[in-house]
């Protein structure tokens, strides 16, 4: 009997990462392949800055090479080789990671064309392409675009006409995520910690409690707002600061975790709680609002935190593609 008892004991130790994959689609917020590998999430994210962190990592040396070679033999200038060289590497670094999830990969549309509705639509549709000719299925791909108006309408236009899914990211307001979901978006990513990150620098006050923090109030209404008005757009939480964030989050269609905050909700025995419920969605007070482009830029004008972390992040995202090309034109030059 004692011999089996600690046995018993140990089989009923289960983490609090593990908990909360059976309440939410757990995805990794990485470019790093090994932390897949451990953490088994289902989908997984990236976005320039982590590309641009795993590049110089010496491991993924291989698919940086490959991709420079594939955009020497296709663009006829400097400037168009580094752009191929560029788009052949998110999609090489997004073929990799699918071999590690079951699910999909999140690929992101240069940042500077967040106010451009075409040519976000034709990088789009260029990195599917991509996508397709190393022989991964569109299904498996979300195109992540901006949520400014011209990143709505064209993911718009990519799931109604060219049945692409999309990924909405830059998220910090009830305005953008009733505009994305009503333009029929597949998935949109709300920032948690960056909101939280705002108010701490801009209010008197330092310190939230999880389930007042800022983020976490404006992902639960948006889940709310969609589950009550049967939308089939999901959330998908990202941006964490800390474990409380998610613990407060537990429900939620999707949560997109960084490597260390995994880690540290695989160390962690602490039962998980749901918080986010459609049944308890469908009973909130909530009113529809009608959405078009006057009422969008309207709202996203009254929210000061929100246009400010909106202008933040794409600035932010755009610097890290441009030190990305500054690397990718360094290794043209050199095999010039």
């Amino acid at each position: 009997m004692s011999s089996a008892e600690p046995q018993s004991k140990k089989s009923k130790m289960v983490s609090s990462l593990e908990q909360l994959k059976q309440l939410t689609t757990i995805v990794a917020d990485t470019g790093d392949f090994e932390a897949m590998k451990v953490y088994k999430p289902t989908d997984a994210t990236t976005n320039p800055s982590l590309i641009l962190s795993a590049a110089s990592m010496d491991q993924y040396q291989p698919l940086i090479d490959k991709a420079v070679k594939y955009g020497l033999k296709q663009g006829s200038t400097e400037d168009e080789q580094v752009s191929e060289a560029a788009d052949m590497l998110f999609v090489l670094f997004g073929c990799e990671i699918l071999k590690l999830v079951p699910g999909r990969v999140s690929t992101e549309i240069d940042a500077r064309l967040s106010f451009n509705q075409e040519a976000s639509i034709a990088k789009a549709l260029k990195l599917i392409q991509l996508y397709e000719e190393n022989g991964v299925e569109r299904k498996r791909v979300l195109i992540k675009l901006a949520s400014t108006w011209e990143g709505i309408q064209a993911a718009r236009v990519l799931e109604k006409d060219h049945g692409i899914h999309c990924n909405l990211t830059l998220l910090f307001s009830f305005g953008q995520a009733v505009a994305c979901a009503e333009a029929g978006v597949t998935l949109i990513s709300p920032f948690v910690g960056r909101i939280l990150d705002w108010y701490v620098a801009n209010t008197d006050r330092k310190e939230f409690a999880p389930e007042q923090d800022p983020g976490v109030v404006s992902v639960t209404k948006i889940y709310n707002y969609y589950k009550k008005f049967g939308y089939k757009t999901v959330v998908m939480g990202a941006s964490f600061r800390n474990t409380g964030e998610i613990r407060a989050l537990a429900g939620c269609d999707l949560l997109t975790i960084s490597p260390k905050l995994l880690g540290d909700l695989e160390k962690s025995e602490e039962p998980i709680k749901r918080f986010l419920d459609p049944e308890v969605a469908k009973a909130s007070d909530l009113q529809k609002i009608k959405m078009d482009e006057a009422t969008f830029r309207w709202m996203l004008n009254e929210d000061q935190m929100s246009t400010d972390k909106l202008s933040d992040g794409i600035r932010k995202f755009a610097a890290d593609g441009r030190k990305l090309e500054t690397m990718l034109r360094g290794l043209v030059q050199q095999a010039v």
